[in-house]
């Protein structure tokens, strides 16, 4: 079982930033994927960033060249810098796992973990 733990939302105007932290139970850690995903209100959740087991990442067009996804095997954690906020970034955002070995998991079935989300709201 695994559990994570978002922290670093909040409220942000636009062009500034926001660092999203994700920390994840079990001794395993170093061998999940893990994935950055966020929900705008009446919208569906979408694929933000991801991260292999071995470093490869990869971002939604939306994300690419402003966020930054990384993490820290020793400290079980995952994040998520993100950058040059707009308001359009303004949603509930969510890490998930998987155990799955394949670098590449954009799609939210993918992974079997998920955290309760952070909040980043972006004023204009």
């Amino acid at each position: 079982q695994v559990q994570l733990v978002e922290s670093g939302g909040g409220l942000v105007q636009a062009g500034g930033s926001l660092r999203l932290s994700c920390a994840a139970s079990g001794r395993t850690f170093s061998t999940y994927t893990m994935g950055w995903f966020r929900q705008a209100p009446g919208k569906e959740r979408e694929f933000v960033a991801g991260i292999s087991w071995s470093g490869a990442t990869y971002y939604a067009d939306s994300a690419n060249g402003r966020f930054t996804i990384s993490r820290d095997n020793a400290k079980n954690t995952v994040f998520l810098q993100m950058n040059i906020l707009k308001p359009e970034d303004t949603a509930n955002y969510s890490c998930a796992a998987s155990t799955r070995t394949a670098a590449i998991l954009k799609f939210a079935d993918q992974y079997g973990y998920w955290g309760q989300g952070t909040q980043v709201t972006v004023s204009s």
